[in-house]
């Protein structure tokens, strides 16, 4: 099949590419000494330039593309997810972070260490290395569709993996050389592409709708389309999911995933750490916001024909399967030119999202697993261990995101529930775990094992794919989360007291 790019998109998306080489040649000369200014930049990274990184490392394509599906299908009630973030960060900033900068911690699960043992830290390390795998993967996954499906206009499984080995490139070619700082620097930049992408593409359908936005407003106002708060008891981000089990998702992800907080790990106390976390989701808010506009006025162009003048069949069908109908908006609406700008969107949020995982991985490999196994090496041992750590996380990442393609298109789950749900799988354990070590004086190494396995089997056991087939039934991943912590936190309370502070 022919690509959907013309001569100028190519030239477009060429350009952007080699900005990514020059930048990340640029970034590869920050000079860094240790494993510990890899991974934390000996904490002296302005607070702004943090909160901009944390709001990258929360967008990623699923948010992209997802999140203009959800209010085209529906309504505004995925905000609510963002609100519900932001409840968690005030929690996290006030619980978590003095803790963290209390033990000088390069990772979260250090804390661990300090109220259990290394081994706790060891077994909390390998679950979020492993969690952070199956979410990360999926990630790189989506990003991954949206270029393959442009670049080559299907999604056949050789094209796929060409579209995922360009994602990771770019992604580790921030990640390798300059560790944290270089993540961060090369995160302001591709927030501010995206952003664009998406502002631009407001732009170009809000004139494709006639520009009168009292008569838009008016039209989504009668379709039920600005509905924020869902109060009934069905749909993934009702009001009951959003001060249950999506806070725990968002507590899990702001303060127990090494992914975001490695980032607030490098400021230089924990008021500027806590200050970063809360600016952090200040600002994606709006920016999540601008996905699902853009979400509103799709269905206002395909559905409302007396707006758009649209009077085409809505060609949702791709290589046979459904896409996300920002895809099929981009592949048949963007004039030339204008698709490799929506393209290089999709390539900013993965690089981001990637490129800043790819250190968090690494950081606990090596700062929670390697260094105690191989101790009294020199700090030079230790920093190249520390890219391999890269390389490595690298590779499994690729791999995670093959697998991806498989597990999402036979299990037919929506993009954004793929992306958010496979997240639960370590999140679980990890809120039982750290829920008993904060709050109680319960618990030890093994029952830290055990809880942990024991909220990764909940969440497995829940899948829709089993419960369907086995009950008729699906549970969604915000009751998932629930009772993985529950469970989790159950076997904390059958062990034996091993306070230490």
């Amino acid at each position: 099949m022919h690509s959907a790019f013309a001569t100028i998109d190519w030239v477009i998306f060429g350009i952007y590419f080699l900005l990514v080489v020059v930048s990340s040649v640029w970034l590869s000369r920050v000079k860094v000494k240790t494993s510990r200014d890899y991974f934390v930049s000996e904490k002296s990274l302005p607070m702004f330039a943090v909160a901009i990184s944390v709001l990258a490392t929360s967008q990623s394509a699923a948010t992209f593309l997802g999140a203009p599906e959800s209010s085209y299908g529906s309504n505004l009630t995925f905000a609510g997810f963002f609100v519900s973030a932001l409840l968690a960060v005030v929690i996290v900033a006030k619980v978590l972070v003095p803790r963290f900068y209390e033990i000088g911690a390069i990772t979260v699960y250090e804390l661990l260490e300090k109220r259990y043992s290394p081994r706790a830290k060891r077994d909390a390390g390998v679950m979020f290395l492993v969690g952070r795998l199956f979410a990360s993967g999926a990630r790189l996954y989506i990003g991954a569709l949206a270029v393959s499906m442009i670049l080559f206009s299907d999604i056949a499984a050789a094209h796929m993996l060409f579209a995922i080995i360009i994602l990771m490139s770019g992604s580790l070619g921030y990640a390798y050389f300059g560790g944290i700082k270089s993540i961060i620097i090369a995160d302001i930049v591709q927030v501010v592409i995206y952003i664009g992408a998406a502002l631009f593409i407001i732009y170009h359908l809000f004139g494709a709708l006639g520009g009168d936005f009292g008569t838009i407003y008016s039209t989504l106002e009668a379709s039920n389309k600005l509905k924020i708060i869902d109060f009934s008891l069905t749909g993934s981000y009702n009001f009951w999911a959003l001060v249950s089990g999506l806070l725990l998702l968002n507590i899990a992800a702001y303060g127990l995933d090494q992914d975001m907080t490695q980032r607030i790990l490098t400021c230089k106390d924990k008021n500027e750490g806590a200050k970063s976390l809360i600016v952090s989701i200040l600002i994606t808010i709006p920016t999540a916001f601008l996905f699902l506009v853009i979400g509103l006025l799709l269905y206002l162009f395909y559905q409302h024909p007396e707006l758009s003048g649209f009077g085409n069949k809505i060609h949702q069908s791709f290589a046979g399967e459904k896409i996300a109908i920002f895809m099929t908006y981009i592949l048949h609406e963007l004039p030339d030119g204008f698709k490799a700008l929506a393209t290089i969107g999709v390539v900013a949020t993965t690089f981001t999202s990637t490129s800043s995982v790819l250190g968090a991985m690494s950081s606990v490999a090596v700062t929670d697993i390697y260094k105690p196994m191989f101790e009294g090496k020199s700090e030079k041992h230790y920093l190249k261990a520390s890219r391999a750590g890269v390389l490595v996380s690298a590779l499994l990442l690729t791999l995670m995101a093959i697998f991806s393609y498989y597990w999402q298109r036979s299990s037919d789950i929506p993009l954004l529930d793929f992306a958010l749900g496979v997240m639960v799988f370590a999140y679980a354990g990890l809120l039982g775990v750290y829920g008993a070590a904060l709050w109680t004086k319960r618990g030890n190494e093994r029952s830290v094992r055990y809880a942990l396995l024991g909220g990764f089997a909940t969440v497995l056991i829940l899948q829709p794919y089993i419960t369907k087939a086995l009950f008729d039934f699906a549970i969604n991943f915000s009751v998932q989360i629930i009772m993985g912590t529950i469970v989790s936190f159950a076997i904390m309370m059958t062990g034996k007291s091993e306070t230490k502070f």
